[in-house]
């Protein structure tokens, strides 16, 4: 077998391949910078929490409608939104955290999700609600995927400064400016959103495992904001690219082999990084002299 075979052959020859690498790679430009302000902003389980909230609103859809793309997708969104609005109302009504009112919310909507599937459809299409068809990515998948990908990319521009901000020390940038929690909801959105998307492809469990495995990776090479944007998108890049092919050589699911993938890669950064475990227990640290 040929290099051509092994690396490229499979997207020149098969059209569902090409949708898959694109569908992934769109996901991994707005997903990843996502998942990296998660990570910073010690949030990296909300994403999980998110990605089941959406699960009774595209189940709504799916009894609704089957397996359409927009009734799904806008039910995705709608739930996901509400369970936000909610945690964030109790954490401020009441004396709970906001993990812990989200965790609450998350776990209730899981369950509502799954016994509303069971109403109508059968295991096949839990599992492919839970766990995705990336290989299965038709035309209006991928314009979606596309728009949210755009969407995002676009808003983070948009709010970049203050939700950099937030991030760093949101007390001071509430003592400046009043946008702190219109920022704060704003990124809850896009969770929900890039979750909605990475749904159509990964599914609600395997979604967020494109958002934060790449951020993770990223934490360990880079210090710099912007450059860890960027890695944690390659990363995601590669993750699917790779991913796609181990699932097409050796005819396992998609979605796992994706996100496994980027989890080898994580692997690998803990322990070569520069902020991993060898170079930063080995190495000697180098201390300047004034």
């Amino acid at each position: 077998m040929t290099l051509y075979d092994l690396l490229i052959s499979p997207f020149a020859d098969f059209a569902f391949m090409r949708r898959a690498l694109a569908g992934a790679t769109a996901l991994s430009l707005s997903a990843c910078p996502i998942g990296v302000f998660l990570m910073l902003r010690r949030m990296s389980l909300t994403g999980d929490a998110m990605a089941h909230a959406i699960l009774p609103g595209a189940a709504i859809g799916f009894l609704i409608s089957g397996l359409a793309l927009l009734p799904m997708t806008l039910g995705g969104i709608m739930a996901g939104l509400c369970v936000a609005l909610l945690s964030g109302a109790v954490s401020r009504l009441t004396i709970q955290r906001e993990d812990a009112s989200l965790a609450g919310f998350y776990l209730v909507s899981l369950a509502l999700g799954v016994l509303l599937i069971s109403l109508k459809g059968s295991n096949i299409d839990l599992m492919h609600i839970l766990f995705g068809t990336v290989l299965a990515l038709n035309d209006g998948a991928l314009k979606l995927i596309a728009w949210v990908s755009t969407i995002t990319l676009l808003t983070l521009a948009l709010i970049w400064r203050p939700l950099v901000a937030e991030c760093l020390d949101p007390v001071f940038l509430g003592s400046v400016s009043r946008i702190g929690p219109t920022v704060h909801f704003l990124f809850l959105a896009l969770v929900v959103l890039n979750l909605v998307g990475g749904f159509q492809a990964l599914g609600t469990l395997l979604a967020v495992g494109l958002m934060m495995l790449p951020a993770l990776s990223a934490r360990l090479w880079c210090r710099r904001l912007e450059a860890m944007c960027l890695l944690a998108a390659g990363i995601g890049f590669l993750s699917g690219y790779v991913g796609l092919l181990v699932s097409y050589h050796a005819s396992v699911a998609s979605g796992p082999a994706i996100i496994l993938t980027a989890g080898a890669i994580y692997a690998v950064s803990i322990v070569a990084a520069p902020q991993g475990v060898i170079r930063s227990r080995f190495t000697p640290t180098r201390h300047r002299i004034a």
